[in-house]
């Protein structure tokens, strides 16, 4: 599934620029806390790094006896091509590549030790490591320091109980998998990962079971009771990890040979065989991210509710935040003028055409107008009964002698009427079209971002605008539509040359009873003044076709780009500096944390334009 494994990298991303921002954890759900991940839980010495490695395909953790992670390590790996290096980031060291894995075991070490100093204590905040290689699938892995029991020389007495604090912070949260680590050679009824787990999911739906150091179990014992789901059921499968030896560590025996063992080991061994092919770190990793893949799929609607709720949240805070520009009005006013020439480029872009948007004028015209005037119901009105009828009506008492010119009149003014139609049409989809022009080029002035009330003042001033744009367009196309009426093309007409229909049954007959059959002839006669009106009105079509968009143009499109904004710089030289001021009312107290804010929903809309990129495709 290529879409949900770019979801997964898609989520890395998103959690590690929440990162670089400081939006992880605080108060309620940070959009980083709402992205599902993996929490490695296990007690101490039960193998969580080992797993870890295995994982990852790299010895980069580092060792040694006792409490050895004291910080969290929130690990992203990132799948890349086959071919390409391994290399490893941390978000302290942005620029800096890693490629020797022995350099991030030390530099976990050092960035730990640089928090907590060389003592054995622990802090809750979290070094941020990814790896980037085609031997991983996409994850995040969130290692947290080993539960323990007693507290050992060095330590306060409440490292016990803030280690299971810290451990509880994160297991706790809805989204987060917990990944719980026992050594097969402990009871796992007494196991402290199974212990915490239980409590904070006691479903089991967000727990996955690892039994570590199968191969140190005493001779005799196994733990297929365990990894069948007899001792302990969880909803999901349990996974056997064969971990390296102390021998193989100290003989640096690399992951991949390692990897190759434990498929060995499973596939050669008696108790575990019939079980090789769910065992084993590989499997545990894609386990893993299918699963992760699964419940990223499932939270898309409340990630995205989340991501909704937040932009609203920080929208709202930035109309609150404001900072004085200048004390004088001089130099306010020539700042609420840089502001306008800004937007108005940006505006000027879209219409030109150095910004998406005005395009979609030339789409009126080109589709929209020309797909309204096909529609109009002229087959109606020069229907055979409705020329009779008008042409009928036109004369009175007194009959046509030669053309029913009356008759003609009232036809072609009659359809005439009907192009006023779509021509206030296409002066209302411009008129649409400029004011959404007007909404994007203020959202895309980078300038105006800053002023939400001086932005609001000039949305409101180029609306009020384009409104008597819109009015004045409205008059000149009926004006158009009204001028074809006013005076008809009577050269036109004189090339039509009226011949006198023949009775298609012959001569009348006198000695025939009755009169000649007046009604066919009468018809074709009406036939022919329908088929010259219509001739006419659609010489009249191409003619407005023409004539409509050049008057929206100049008198909507042309006056907004010459004078969108003249009413409101008439009004603005004329504020008063308290006025002035209150247009632009930022608080320079709150600068950087209105810069905080911006990358914050900058970070947040683009998750969202992102992940519905992905999600749905």
């Amino acid at each position: 599934m290529a879409t949900m494994t770019s979801l997964i990298g898609l989520i890395n991303k998103i959690q590690r620029a929440c990162t670089v921002l400081g939006d992880y954890g605080g108060e309620g759900l940070s959009l980083w806390e709402a992205l599902p991940s993996v929490a490695v839980v296990g007690g101490q010495s039960s193998g969580k790094s080992s797993v870890l490695e295995s994982v990852v395909g790299r010895d980069f953790l580092p060792r040694g006896s006792g409490i050895v992670t004291r910080r969290p390590l929130v690990l992203q790996l990132h799948k890349t091509d086959n071919g390409t290096q391994e290399y490893a980031e941390f978000l302290h060291l942005q620029r800096k590549r890693f490629t020797d894995f022995a350099a991030v075991r030390k530099e976990i070490a050092d960035e730990t030790d640089r928090i907590t100093g060389k003592t054995k204590q622990i802090s809750n905040i979290p070094i941020h490591l990814s790896i980037y290689s085609p031997n991983v699938v996409n994850l995040t892995l969130i290692d947290l320091p080993g539960l323990t029991k007693v507290a050992v020389e060095g330590q306060q007495e409440s490292i016990v109980q803030d280690i299971e604090n810290m451990v509880r912070s994160y297991v706790e949260k809805p989204n987060c998998i917990i990944l719980a680590i026992s050594p097969a050679n402990q009871d796992i009824a007494t196991s402290d990962a199974i212990k915490i787990a239980r409590e904070v999911d006691p479903s089991g739906e967000r727990t996955f079971g690892v039994v570590t150091k199968l191969d140190l179990m005493d001779k005799g014992t196994n733990a297929v009771d365990v990894l069948e789901g007899r001792q302990y059921r969880l909803q999901h499968p349990w996974v056997g990890i064969v971990n390296r030896s102390q021998a193989d560590i100290n003989r640096n025996v690399d992951m991949i040979a390692a990897r190759r063992k434990e498929r060995e080991y499973f596939e050669t061994s008696p108790e575990y065989g019939h079980l090789a092919h769910k065992m084993g770190s590989e499997y545990l990793a894609k386990l893993l991210s299918q699963h992760l893949e699964q419940v990223i799929r499932q939270k898309i609607p409340s990630i995205i509710a989340l991501i909704n709720k937040t932009i609203d949240e920080l929208n709202a805070e930035l109309d609150r935040i404001g900072r004085p520009i200048a004390v004088d009005s001089g130099a306010q006013l020539y700042t609420i003028l840089e502001m306008c020439r800004a937007f108005d480029k940006v505006f000027k872009e879209h219409l030109d055409g150095g910004r998406a948007g005005g395009d979609r004028i030339y789409g009126v015209f080109d589709h929209q107008l020309p797909a309204a005037l096909k529609k109009l119901p002229f087959d109606r009105h020069l229907s055979l009964k409705n020329v009779q009828r008008i042409v009928t009506e036109a004369d009175g008492y007194q009959p046509h002698l030669i053309a029913p010119e009356q008759g003609y009149r009232r036809l072609i003014e009659g359809s005439i009427g009907y192009f006023k139609g779509p021509a206030e049409a296409s002066v209302d989809a411009v008129h649409f079209v400029l004011k959404e022009l007007v909404r994007k080029s203020i959202a895309e002035t980078e300038e105006l971002k800053r002023f939400p009330t001086l932005s609001n003042d000039i949305a409101t001033a180029a609306n009020e605008s384009l409104e008597k744009f819109r009015e004045e367009s409205r008059k000149t196309v009926a004006r158009l539509v009204d001028m074809e009426s006013s005076y008809l093309t009577v050269e036109f007409f004189r090339k039509i040359h009226f011949e006198p229909e023949k009775n298609p049954n012959g001569p009348p007959n006198p000695n025939r009873n009755g009169p000649p059959n007046v009604d066919s002839y009468t018809d074709n006669h009406l036939r022919k003044i329908g088929s010259n009106v219509n001739s006419y009105i659609s010489m009249v079509c191409d003619t407005l076709k023409n004539t409509i968009p050049k008057a929206v143009v100049h008198c909507q499109v042309r006056e907004a780009k010459r004078s969108l904004l003249n009413h409101f710089y008439v009004q603005v030289g004329r504020k008063e500096k308290e006025k002035l001021s209150a247009m632009l009312d930022e608080d320079p107290a709150l600068m950087e944390r209105r810069n905080q804010i911006a990358k914050r929903l900058e970070l947040y809309k683009q998750a969202r334009d992102d992940i519905d990129s992905v999600a749905w495709k």
